[in-house]
């Protein structure tokens, strides 16, 4: 993956304010990375701990957690959400009506 593609991708995660969150393919599309959700994923994976990027905030379609359900990782995003005033239900984020999940951005319920 080229170093200009995970910067690109971490600069947008890094805009993403507290207590708003993204889906994967919101960021690769802001990014300049349309179709490149994956890319994104791994993008986090690789972020050295020094960025302090806000990963959390970034979910899967339909504002869900893309972790599996029981797994340390579900439980840590499920709750820095909710430290930002994030509703998490069963693994998902409560949308008000308005936002459409194929925004960048959209807050919460």
């Amino acid at each position: 993956m080229r170093a200009e593609a995970l910067e690109l991708i971490w600069r947008t995660v890094v805009a993403i304010p507290r207590g708003e969150i993204a889906t994967y393919g919101g960021i690769a599309r802001r990014a300049g990375l349309p179709g490149r959700a994956r890319m994104v994923g791994h993008a986090l994976k690789v972020a050295p701990p020094t960025l302090a990027l806000p990963w959390h905030r970034v979910l899967a379609a339909g504002g869900r957690i893309a972790f599996p359900r029981g797994s340390r990782q579900h439980a840590e995003q499920a709750r820095r959400l909710r430290a930002e005033g994030v509703d998490v239900v069963r693994g998902r984020v409560i949308a008000s009506a308005e936002p459409d999940l194929d925004e960048l951005l959209w807050k919460p319920k």
